[in-house]
């Protein structure tokens, strides 16, 4: 696996035909911005911290699908949306222009009625042995973008996604009613599409990228229509560390919350 101008990180099972293409793509062309073609991931300085993350959250999941199969697991394919609300943080950086490591504190909206909508997908094996305990891996499409913008910038955002993809415990309460309360907590890592601008324009990134390690919790009500799909509603509270790189040299850190209420639906999927 080949990433934008840097030496490859190895991680085997992430060759795998059933992991996202989008994450295997490289690219060496410079970005065009949201109207061109900028989907591609760089990973200019990749820490350990974030490689060993990522490698153990994919790994893990796809060797637990790989592994316990549908013979031993009843998996659920999930579809979600709704709208997602973060507090506001800290955002540190240097645009490599001379002005040095600068920080400001900054108010996120999430746009949660702007295209690229919020969204989520997720797959959940709940073990047979143990019905009411299971795993799942969770790829939610959360977003965020300053407002009010600060002086220091033009464009302050990652609207096209956090894309925080999380490797997930959860717990579900059975009953005799339609109805099942669940809760899950989980860790992984984000996929930002970071999009920057400084405010003399002489600093512009857009471009997805590994952006650190992230963290969930969720609680939900699922109600049954019958013995294949099923509909819930529940309420989601994100963290996301994220570390971007900046063209010309310079960087970007900045912590998010992303407290999210969703709704969806699920199928499962029959066993062979």
């Amino acid at each position: 696996m080949q990433w934008a101008g840097r030496r490859p990180v190895q991680i085997p099972c992430l060759e795998s035909p059933w992991f996202p293409g989008a994450l295997r793509r490289s690219d060496t062309r410079p970005p065009q911005g949201r109207g061109g073609d900028d989907m591609y991931f760089t990973n200019k300085e990749p820490s350990k911290r974030v490689s060993r993350a990522f490698a153990l959250t994919v790994c893990a999941g796809l060797g637990y699908g790989a592994v316990a199969g549908p013979a031993h697991a009843e998996l659920v394919l999930s579809f979600y949306s709704g709208a997602n609300f973060s507090p506001d943080s800290d955002v540190d950086f240097d645009f490599n222009d001379g002005a040095g490591r600068q920080s400001v504190n900054t108010s996120w909206d999430g746009e949660a009625l702007v295209m690229p909508p919020y969204f989520g997908v997720r797959a959940t094996w709940w073990f047979d042995d143990k019905p009411n305990w299971g795993v799942s891996i969770d790829n939610a499409h959360t977003k965020v973008a300053a407002d009010p913008m600060p002086a220091q910038f033009n464009t302050l955002e990652f609207t096209d996604g956090i894309n925080m993809v999380t490797a997930n415990v959860q717990y579900r309460f059975l009953n005799d009613t339609k109805f099942t309360p669940y809760l899950g907590v989980g860790v992984g890592f984000t996929t930002p599409h970071v999009e920057v601008v400084s405010a003399s324009g002489a600093s512009r990134t857009s471009e997805y990228q590994f952006g650190g390690p992230a963290a969930q919790a969720l609680i939900g009500v699922e109600a049954e229509i019958n013995d294949r799909w099923a509909v819930f509603g529940e309420l989601k509270s994100g963290y996301a560390d994220i570390s971007a790189d900046l063209n010309g040299g310079g960087w970007l850190k900045t912590e998010v919350i992303s407290n999210q209420v969703a709704f969806g639906v699920s199928y499962t999927v029959p066993k062979r």
